[in-house]
C-alpha cells in the first residue's frame, strides 16, 4: 500500500514537471520582452538567451525575469534589471507587461519621463526606479496603480508638484521621493494613506508649512518615520503633531522653520530620532525631551 501511494505521488509529480515544461509563454510578454531586449545595451542583451523569457528546452529563463503560471500559459511576473548602466529613455514595452508585481529598474542611466501607460500595471506591488536620471512630473496615471505598497523615485531629476493622485493607493506604505527637483506644496491628501508608513520627500524645493500636511483629522495614522529635511518648509511645529501617535523619526533639518519646540513632543509614544538642526527655532528646548524614555538621538 505504502509503495503504491508512493508510485501515485511520484506520478503525480512527473505530470505536473510535464505540464509546467509544456507551458507556453503568454505571447504578448515574449514580445514585450524582446522589445526591451532589442532597446537594451549588451550587459544586459548578452544573459538574455533564446526568444523566450521564461526558458525554452534546455534554456533558463532569462536573467532577471521571473515568471510564474496562470491557467495554460506562462506570465512575467516580476523584472529586475538594475545596476547594468542601462542607457535611454524608460523602456514602454515593460507596460505591457501586465501581470507584473514587481518592476527593478534602479541604479541606472535610464532617462526622460514615466511614459503614463504605467497606469496599466494594475498588479505592480513594488515599483523601484530610483538612482536613474529620469525626468519631467510624475504622471498621474501612477494613482491607478491600486496594490502598490512601494513606490522608489528618489535619486532622479523630477520635478513639478508631488501628484495628489498618490492619495489613491491604499495599499502604500513606503514612499521615496527624496533627492528631485519637486516644487510646490507636500498633498495633505497623502495623509488619507491608512497603511503609509514611511515618507521621504527630503532634499527637494518644497515649500508649506507642517500644520497644512497635518490639517485633515487622523492624518497619517500609520506613519512611522518622517523625513522633510532640506527644503523650504516655514512656520513652526504644531500641538497636533503629537497626535501622530506612531511616529518614530522626525527629520526636519535644513528648513526655514520658526517658533519654538512645543513640550507635547514628548507625549509621542516612541520618538526615537528628532532632528530640527538648522531652522530658525527659539526658546528653550522643553525638559520633558530629555527625559523621553525611547529618544535616542536629539
Amino acid at each position: 500500500m505504502a509503495a503504491s501511494s508512493s508510485f501515485l505521488a511520484l506520478l503525480c509529480f512527473l505530470s505536473l514537471i510535464l505540464n509546467v515544461s509544456h507551458c507556453k509563454t503568454l505571447k504578448r510578454d515574449v514580445k514585450a520582452l524582446n522589445e526591451i531586449k532589442a532597446s537594451l545595451g549588451w550587459r544586459v542583451v548578452y544573459a538574455w538567451v533564446g526568444d523566450d523569457p521564461c526558458g525554452d528546452g534546455d534554456l533558463p529563463a532569462w536573467s532577471g525575469v521571473t515568471c510564474s503560471i496562470q491557467g495554460d500559459y506562462r506570465v512575467v511576473t516580476e523584472l529586475e534589471v538594475y545596476a547594468v548602466s542601462i542607457v535611454g529613455p524608460f523602456p514602454t514595452a515593460v507596460t505591457s507587461l501586465l501581470d507584473l508585481t514587481r518592476l527593478d529598474l534602479h541604479n541606472n542611466k535610464l532617462t526622460g519621463p514615466i511614459p503614463p501607460q504605467i497606469g496599466r500595471l494594475r498588479r505592480l506591488r513594488i515599483l523601484n526606479l530610483r538612482w536613474n536620471k529620469l525626468q519631467d512630473v510624475i504622471p498621474p496615471e501612477i494613482g491607478e496603480l491600486k496594490r502598490l505598497t512601494h513606490l522608489y523615485l528618489s535619486f532622479n531629476s523630477f520635478k513639478g508638484e508631488i501628484p495628489r493622485e498618490l492619495a489613491n493607493l491604499p495599499e502604500l506604505r513606503y514612499l521615496y521621493l527624496h533627492e528631485n527637483r519637486f516644487t510646490g506644496r507636500i498633498p495633505a491628501e497623502l495623509g488619507n494613506l491608512p497603511n503609509l508608513r514611511h515618507l521621504d520627500v527630503g532634499n527637494n524645493h518644497l515649500v508649506g508649512t507642517i500644520r497644512e500636511l497635518i490639517r485633515l483629522e487622523g492624518s497619517f495614522p500609520a506613519l512611522r518615520n518622517v523625513y522633510l529635511n532640506n527644503n523650504y518648509l516655514t512656520g513652526g511645529i504644531p500641538a497636533q503633531l503629537a497626535n501622530l501617535t506612531n511616529l518614530e523619526i522626525l527629520y526636519l533639518s535644513y528648513n526655514k522653520m520658526s517658533g519654538t519646540i512645543p513640550a507635547g513632543l514628548a507625549h509621542i509614544p516612541r520618538l526615537t530620532y528628532l532632528y530640527l538642526d538648522h531652522n530658525q527655532f527659539s526658546g528653550r528646548i522643553p525638559d520633558v525631551l530629555y527625559k523621553h524614555p525611547f529618544l535616542k538621538e536629539m
